[in-house]
């Protein structure tokens, strides 16, 4: 089981506000992720961190008994990866760790809570 840098994209069934508090509680049960996104109303839930991505699909399938969907999953180089391979470029097909950093903003209107990237 590889554990390395990873952005993915899931689907789960978020019908209501006491889904998306369930969905949301579980993620941040989950030490693994450093960050998460979740879009309500696509059902998508994204999430950065590192991990495997199977494992936590089922971490999440059993915190929430929601059917969870991956979509995409991205796998980046670790920062003292990149350092290393800057000397001996043994991993050509991995891509690099993201630079800029994520910036969520959260609004609110008519009593939805609306988190994205900006």
């Amino acid at each position: 089981m590889t554990v390395k840098f990873c952005c993915m994209v899931m689907r789960i069934n978020i019908d209501c506000n006491g889904c998306y508090r369930k969905v949301r509680k579980a993620l941040l049960d989950i030490h693994e992720l450093e960050t998460h996104l979740i879009e309500k109303k696509q059902s998508r839930v994204s999430v950065y961190g590192r991990f495997s991505p199977q494992a936590i699909a089922i971490k999440i399938r059993n915190k929430t008994n929601r059917r969870v969907e991956i979509l995409e999953v991205q796998e980046f180089l670790a920062p003292e990866d990149v350092v290393e391979n800057h000397t001996h470029h043994t991993d050509h097909d991995q891509k690099p760790l993201m630079s800029t950093s994520w910036n969520m903003a959260v609004t609110t209107h008519n009593n939805q809570i609306e988190t994205r990237i900006v």
